[in-house]
């Protein structure tokens, strides 16, 4: 089994070959080729390579799989007895890549 843990946004994610992984979104449209480079830990079979803290020479190819909205989180402010009540909504933007290949050169 192949798979690294990858940096991407400032944090860290699974990548294994042909999954799906989301991240914070990325300026890219759907079907961009994106390579990312900031691979941490690399892991085929038995072989365990860390970085230091990247590996040189690793990188993660992925294609942008869609561009899609996480869940609604509500905001709601309240003090009580001076009748203050804020409320509010936010949705976090997000984007799917599909991870092609995973390469140490």
């Amino acid at each position: 089994m192949k798979y690294a843990i990858i940096e991407a946004g400032g944090k860290q994610y699974r990548a294994e070959e042909g999954k799906l992984i989301t991240v914070d979104l990325l300026p890219a449209q759907i079907g961009d080729e994106i390579v990312l480079d900031q691979v941490v830990l690399l892991v085929d079979g038995d072989s365990v390579t860390v970085g230091t803290p990247y590996i040189k020479g690793a990188s993660c190819k992925t294609t942008v799989d869609d561009q899609i909205k996480g869940k609604k989180i509500l905001v709601f402010k309240y003090k009580p007895r001076i009748n203050y009540r804020k409320k509010s909504g936010h949705r976090q933007k997000y984007t799917r890549l599909m991870v092609e290949s995973i390469v140490m050169e």
